[in-house]
């Protein structure tokens, strides 16, 4: 299958690439995306038939829908990671937390978040076709606190790939930053820049579309990619566990098969939602994706009233930081489909341009019947926390607080719903043991065993043993220095 151009095609590129070259140069012409020029249709057969398969069984079947050039044998050892997570034989626990609400744990990777469910296999596939290809590739990375942990561990001591990784400098957690700032594999940079995870985001894009930069590198012999979800390498990994978590419900005699579900998404760049609308449209019974926010509740926004307005928008600090983004990525991907590229080019612009663009009425309704959203603060998110921890005796972490407010206001009660648990407690421990204990202006070790204190949960070794691993990646810059850095790294 080849991939085509969210916003149609330039003279300086293909007019379709193949699944390689779309994840080794994910820019596409005009600043846009590569998307797949078709979505295989896997129907109710395909659910049947791996109703009782293992996560890499349906993994391999899924990916092979698509006819991607990449030899079954890497995809193979890039799958055989997922049985380095905690249980090898079901990566991802679906877990009942009250009467038709069930838990997606997406976190049970070496870096306990979700981003891991992607990166761990894209690591091995992306190192594979530039040794293949005998390429240097130098791949960027934006996080705004889980991309990048699960990037640099997907990446370190591969052949052929250095990483530049950017964060956010006092925008995420302890923990996010220890997984970044201990790592010592020699082609792996990481810079905190003083700036919010959009001027990292931003950034990055503007160094993959840019042909001085390119040029810089083409002089050190290397090429450029990205382990953004601007990449479909990650978007295709992100489909899988849609359709797993359906079967896990289905497996659980929690639904029959057929029986359609809310999917309720904790949204930051959009790739994790973007990755169950393609499920959807591939064959997965859905009623409705939810798109669940924090205070940054401009896809709230856009889905309910057809504007995504940034004008006069800053980033608001929160304590789900892993959301705290203005311009989501993956909408974009969301536009094409529904209304093509000339309309999706004309969008984008208008927000490039003018910082908003608007629907029409006809389009909005178009969106509102995949989507519906809403929006949780800080304070909210605390509460659900707290309440589902005493009432369900189930621990969730901010991230997945936003759905619990979505998942009351925006889901009907006869309909079961799949949230999304993007995170491990431990990633975000001062909020959580805030929002269980009233301690405030808490360190992260402090918060860790306080909560392990109280839930009777056991640290993983993982977690701990950071805080004892010596400060390796020491960069802090300007963002306008960024450019600079990297090239010094090279």
């Amino acid at each position: 299958m080849n991939f085509i151009q969210t916003r149609g095609v330039d003279t300086n590129k293909s007019e379709s690439v193949t699944f390689s070259q779309a994840i080794l140069s994910p820019i596409a012409s005009f600043g846009g995306l590569y998307v797949p020029e078709r979505l295989p249709d896997l129907g109710e057969a395909f659910l049947n038939k791996h109703k009782n398969s293992s996560y890499k069984v349906l993994a391999k079947d899924m990916l092979d829908t698509f006819e991607i050039d990449i030899d079954s044998s890497v995809i193979d050892e890039a799958l055989n990671l997922y049985d380095k997570f905690d249980d090898a034989s079901n990566p991802v626990p679906v877990v009942k937390v009250k009467e038709n609400l069930y838990v997606s744990e997406l976190y049970h990777g070496p870096t306990r978040a979700f981003k891991d469910m992607a990166l761990q296999p894209f690591g091995v596939v992306l190192s594979s076709i530039a040794q293949r290809l005998n390429e240097n590739y130098l791949i960027l990375a934006a996080t705004s606190g889980d991309t990048g942990p699960a990037a640099l561990e997907t990446f370190k001591n591969r052949a052929n790939v250095k990483v530049a990784c950017l964060y956010p400098n006092g925008g995420t957690s302890d923990v996010q930053r220890l997984q970044m700032v201990t790592e010592d594999a020699q082609n792996l940079k990481v810079i905190g820049i003083n700036g919010v995870f959009d001027d990292a985001q931003n950034a990055l894009k503007h160094l993959l579309a840019s042909e001085s930069f390119k040029q810089a590198l083409h002089e050190k012999e290397t090429k450029l990619s990205a382990a953004n979800s601007v990449n479909f390498g990650r978007i295709i990994f992100q489909i899988i566990y849609h359709i797993h978590s359906y079967l896990e419900l289905v497996r659980q005699n929690a639904i029959t098969m057929g029986e359609k579900v809310y999917l309720n998404v904790p949204s930051g760049n959009f790739g994790n939602a973007l990755g169950g609308y393609y499920a959807w449209k591939m064959g997965l019974p859905v009623e409705k994706i939810i798109i669940s926010s924090n205070e940054n509740n401009v896809l709230t926004r856009l889905i309910r009233d057809g504007k995504y307005d940034l004008r006069n928008c800053e980033v608001i600090g929160t304590t789900s930081p892993a959301m705290d983004i203005l311009k989501s990525s993956n909408v974009e991907r969301v536009l094409f489909d529904l209304f093509g590229e000339t309309r999706t080019k004309e969008l984008m612009k208008d927000l490039e341009e003018k910082n908003i663009y608007e629907l029409t009425s006809d389009e909005l309704i178009k969106l509102q019947e995949c989507f519906d959203a809403d929006w949780c603060s800080g304070n909210e998110g605390k509460k659900y926390i707290k309440k589902t921890f005493e009432e369900d005796n189930y621990l969730m972490d901010p991230h997945t607080a936003t759905c619990m407010k979505s998942y009351e206001t925006r889901c009907k009660s006869e309909i079961k719903s799949i949230i999304y648990s993007t995170a491990e407690w431990t990633k975000f421990s001062p909020v959580i043991a805030n929002a269980l204990t009233g301690e405030v202006d808490t360190q992260d070790i402090v918060a860790l065993e306080s909560i392990s204190k109280v839930a009777k949960l056991e640290i993983p070794a993982m977690i701990k043993g950071l805080f004892h691993k010596n400060i390796v990646q020491k960069t802090i810059i300007e963002k306008e220095k960024i450019e600079e850095e990297i090239l010094k790294f090279l």
